[in-house]
């Protein structure tokens, strides 16, 4: 029976957890949180990411390791692989996590962005707003989640109130994209090259958190799929990607810019647990497992809509919506926390949107 390390002990290795316990997958988890959720669904080891003594115990015993959010340390993951596989590789980890080198790595794949600068200091922050202008957005490179480390700022004023915020942690600056909406595309690269790719999902953000997706995104033509998929495979293939991989695109005058990508299972892709034929975290642990990937594509369409910082009684959602599918992962209400999410299915969009309508109020009424 083969077990999976999980780095990371949140949602996500959660999900995963509950994705591969059908395959007869065994699970451990390393956390610093002793209440962790994804404690309930497989072994967890407690401790700090970057404790040698606590890497090496974790990894006794493992076929292979992944994590579940980018901000392990690479220097921890370097160590975990000297023991045990670790996919996706620290390469993609280490990119993912500082955004000037994720832009500068798009740029190499041949994917548009916005235009952006690098300001590691006040010189170069007078450079940048030459060349950017406003509207921009600061940025911290590294350690930005959730609408964190960042700032619109429209004129010198709110840019001098935004460095002096963020400053002297190093950061990038880009122009503001007055976008039509988000696109996200979720993919799966399997150790000998096989790909798949889900349809893409329009996201919906209040509060730089991310409300809502839905699934395939509405008014979505083939070309603009094709593309996405393009742009994907470019970044798995430049780094021999292992696993499943997020890119968060902005849709501009039919332009697909590349914001950022996350080498791990992401919250745009939880609708394909319900309303795909294999969910992304299965084809994960699939991927990184050597399994041949199962069919990314959509059984119906589908609307995400997540819980935040409190959740309704499930007997309201259900109520409201006999037919929604509720996932909550034992996770404490705190404001602008992700405490769980509820998919909505349907045979058209209409039909998906309907259900969606009956319980995005209470959702909203308790956030």
């Amino acid at each position: 029976m083969k077990r999976v390390g999980i780095l990371g002990g949140g949602q996500l290795g959660r999900m995963l957890a509950l994705a591969g316990l059908p395959l007869g997958l065994k699970f451990r988890f390393l956390d610093p949180n002793p209440e962790a959720p994804a404690g309930a669904v497989g072994e967890l080891v407690v401790g700090r990411f970057d404790d040698p003594a606590v890497l090496d115990r974790f990894a006794d015993g493992l076929d292979v390791a992944t994590y579940e959010f980018e901000n392990v340390p690479v220097e921890s993951a370097r160590r975990l692989a000297a023991r045990v596989p670790v996919l996706p590789n620290p390469v993609a980890l280490e990119t993912a996590q500082d955004r000037l080198v994720e832009k500068t790595f798009f740029e190499k794949c041949g994917l548009p962005t916005a235009p952006f600068a690098d300001v590691s200091d006040r010189d170069a922050l007078a450079h940048a707003v030459a060349r950017i202008g406003f509207p921009a957005v600061l940025k911290t490179r590294r350690l930005g989640y959730d609408g964190k480390g960042q700032a619109v700022v429209r004129d010198r004023a709110a840019l001098e109130a935004a460095w002096a915020a963020m400053a002297p942690q190093p950061m990038i600056l880009e122009r503001f994209i007055r976008f039509d909406r988000e696109l996200s595309i979720v993919a799966a690269r399997g150790a000998g090259g096989q790909c798949v790719f889900y349809p893409l999902a329009e996201n919906i953000h209040a509060g730089g958190i991310l409300r809502e997706s839905r699934a395939p995104a509405p008014a979505l033509t083939e070309d603009v799929q094709e593309h996405a998929e393009a742009r994907a495979r470019a970044v798995m293939e430049k780094l021999d990607y292992t696993g499943v991989l997020a890119i968060e695109f902005f849709e501009h005058h039919g332009l697909l810019l590349a914001n950022e990508f996350a080498p791990r299972v992401h919250n745009s892709g939880h609708w394909t647990i319900d309303g795909a034929f294999t969910s992304q975290f299965e084809n994960h642990l699939r991927a990184i497992l050597g399994l041949p990937l199962g069919p990314a594509a959509a059984r119906c369409t589908a609307v995400m809509l997540n819980l935040i910082g409190s959740a309704p009684a499930t007997q309201a959602i259900l109520s409201a919506a006999p037919g929604a599918r509720v996932h909550l992962y034992d996770k404490a209400p705190r404001p602008g926390r992700k405490i769980g999410h509820v998919t909505l299915l349907g045979a058209s969009a209409g039909e998906a949107e309907h259900q969606a309508a009956a319980v995005r109020p209470m959702i909203e009424g308790a956030q």
